[in-house]
């Protein structure tokens, strides 16, 4: 009685929810076929809250009892089968394979697996949800969704009809489903399938972590030991390459344990899953609030003090500024927007000084939530292998490049490299894609496969000068343009989207206070050595840059003709008869992505022509020190000239990039569309 009860309300919530009327649609496909199936599959959508309020004692079955709800449904849908004819060829209720997808769950601790949490529970076949980052995945393959069995004795009422179906039931294996060992319940005969009614579907294998475990790759410290586990999810049939490896999933389905040969592994078998958006930050904190009021007055202002008094932890105020600047305006171009491939700021840094610009590297990078600090152990992009079930599907397995999705990976010094990694790692930053080849003869189906993925992350990187091996610049000089490049290939450099040099005896990088700040720390670690570091930081920087770079932003027209401008004229004086022009098609890139980051950083929606005057001033500068210098000239410290102690430096300052906007504006006015050299050579 209580089943009939059941069934009643699972007919109900078909008929309010417009299930019952996609189901009939189904059956009129299967129905006008004509063509005779053993499984006929149906895919049920289950809003949970719906059917909660309807009736709760079903909803609780579907929840808790997937497998038995599943059960329910089928004897409704074959009656409704039966009832209005829907199906013709249709003979038995095991036929019909009923499919339940859930919406959602419910938001209750309940229904959530922790993937830092153990032992994990497998046997209650039920529901639960769980979210992680996909770290590895197969290709798709085929699996036994349903088989017809019949009973090998001629003689037995079983030897033909579909009284004997058998369908995937979640954790299923292949020989759960289809082996030979079956025997019939009236005659005790072995059953034999009849081949030509099996029914194949879509299986795809992979696996997902919690984000927790990304701060294992950060190089920030912690002090509390954690346990981090992948776990298994089989995704089938229209599940299948809904995934991208990086991305982060949740995913609702059922635990269980597979067992293979001797290995045991715990998996979930998924019922849906959907990318997970977080959410963006509504606001800055009340100090950097109070700052930007303060310097509202200057588009300059706010970016100068930001670079000025950031990673005070790591390095006193008012040292490298510049490449401060530059590693909080690539920070702020990373999110999880549709990005082209020019909004990336990849950084390339020059350095002498390698053990600070490692620590202030590291720093930065645990300022983004999927930061990746390569370890050099492993590899920087996707590698293949077979999967560990034993069936020789090959696995592709996620580097550091595709987890740090919207993020950063820092990949340490740029010559620790190989030849063949720097040639690949070249191509991807022009192409932002990497494809994984599979041999076929080696993986056994012996067609050749190729895979392609998008690589959403901006990359870091540094060259050692110091490295006795490998020393190729002129150690006493401080001049910029006077750096040799031989041992990097120029296509890569190029690649980068900016190169910035870091030098111990450069004006940005005052050696006393740096001693002063190593020597103090030293002795007392804890201790905070600037009143920057109290009013500003780490936690306000972290949640500074999590709202600036989901902030959209849109050219004006007069920032983008000085852009265009700038472009064009520098790469006219850059041009040669013989090797053609120094500026690749990827510098008007990375001037529209420099000019967004500064407007980013500096909290605005739209690009001002203040925002490009800082973007042309560091390009000019790594095109200086690639190149030397040219028409538009220079000075190393252009972007920050004077030592940022009050007040009055910043006035300073503001009057010497107006004087630089100025001199941009004469440069283009002479060199760019419409000038006199243009026509010229027109």
């Amino acid at each position: 009685m209580s089943n009939l009860k059941l069934k009643e309300a699972a007919l109900i919530y078909l008929d309010r929810s417009g299930g019952l009327q996609t189901f009939i649609e189904d059956c009129k496909h299967y129905n006008d076929s004509k063509q005779s199936y053993a499984v006929y599959r149906f895919n049920i959508s289950i809003n949970p809250s719906d059917i909660v309020e309807l009736d709760a004692v079903l909803g609780n079955h579907i929840l808790h009892e997937p497998l038995k709800a599943a059960q329910l449904f089928q004897s409704v849908c074959f009656v409704a089968v039966k009832t209005l004819s829907l199906i013709e060829q249709l003979q038995t209720e095991t036929q019909i394979n009923i499919v339940l997808k859930l919406t959602h769950l419910p938001l209750l601790p309940s229904y959530g697996l922790d993937l830092c949490e153990f032992p994990f529970d497998y046997l209650s076949q039920r529901f639960y949800m769980v979210q992680g980052i996909i770290i590895a995945m197969t290709t798709v393959t085929k699996y036994t969704q349903g088989a017809r069995f019949l009973c090998s004795d001629e003689t037995c009422p079983l030897s033909e009809g579909f009284q004997y179906i058998r369908v995937h039931v979640p954790g299923a294996t292949e020989s759960t489903t289809v082996r030979n060992d079956f025997l019939c319940s009236l005659c005790t005969s072995p059953l034999r399938e009849d081949r030509k009614f099996r029914v194949l579907g879509d299986k795809q294998i992979a696996e997902i972590i919690t984000a927790k475990s990304l701060t294992a790759f950060q190089g920030c410290p912690n002090n509390q030991p954690i346990r981090f586990q992948s776990l298994t999810v089989f995704l089938r049939d229209e599940l299948s390459n809904k995934i991208k490896i990086g991305s982060e999933y949740i995913v609702v389905g059922i635990p269980t344990c597979v067992k293979n040969s001797s290995q045991t592994t715990i998996c979930i078998e998924a019922n849906s899953i959907n990318l997970y958006s977080p959410k963006v930050p509504s606001g800055i904190t009340d100090n950097f609030r109070y700052l930007l009021a303060l310097t509202s007055g200057s588009c300059w202002k706010f970016t100068a003090v930001l670079a000025n008094i950031f990673a005070s932890q790591i390095i006193p105020p008012r040292t490298y500024n510049v490449l401060k600047l530059c590693l909080l305006m690539s920070l702020v171009q990373t999110n999880d927007r549709n990005k082209e491939a020019g909004d990336y700021l990849d950084i390339l840094i020059v350095t002498s000084d390698t053990l600070l610009v490692d620590r202030l590297l590291n720093f930065s990078v645990c300022l983004v939530p999927r930061g990746i600090r390569h370890p050099a152990s492993s590899d920087i992009f996707p590698t293949l292998c077979r999967d560990k079930y034993g069936t020789g599907v090959p696995c592709i397995q996620a580097c550091s490049a595709l987890l740090a999705k919207d993020s950063i990976c820092y990949i340490g010094d740029l010559l620790s490299h190989k030849k063949e990694k720097l040639e690949l790692l070249q191509s991807v930053l022009e192409s932002r894609s990497i494809t994984v080849y599979i041999p076929g003869k080696k993986y056994g189906d012996g067609v050749d496969q190729q895979v392609t993925f998008s690589v959403q992350s901006s990359f870091w990187s540094f060259i050692d000068v110091d490295s006795s091996s490998k020393r190729h610049i002129h150690r006493n000089s401080t001049l910029i343009g006077q750096v040799d490049f031989s041992l990097i290939p120029p296509n890569l450099m190029d690649a980068f989207g900016l190169l910035v040099y870091c030098n111990e005896s450069s004006p940005g990088h005052p050696i006393l206070p740096s001693v002063q700040h190593s020597l103090k720390k030293a002795i007392d670690p804890k201790k905070v050595l600037y009143e920057a570091s109290q009013k500003f930081t780490e936690q306000d920087y972290e949640k500074l840059i999590a709202f600036a770079r989901n902030l959209p932003v849109e050219i004006s027209v007069e920032a983008e003709k000085m852009i265009h401008g700038y472009y064009l004229a520098s790469r006219r004086i850059r041009t040669d008869s013989i090797h053609g022009s120094k500026l690749s098609a990827s510098a008007l890139k990375s001037l529209v992505s420099l000019s967004e980051a500064h407007a980013r950083l500096s909290l605005r929606t739209k690009v001002l022509k203040e925002d490009v005057l800082i973007a042309v001033l560091l390009f000019e500068t790594s095109l200086t020190l690639k190149y030397g210098a040219a028409v538009f000239c220079l000075p190393p410290n252009a972007v920050f000239p004077f030592e940022l102690s009050s007040e009055e430096d910043l006035e300073q300052r503001d009057v010497y990039l107006t004087q630089c906007q100025q001199q941009l504006q004469d440069f283009i006015a002479a060199y760019g569309p419409g000038s006199p050299i243009a026509t010229s050579e027109e």
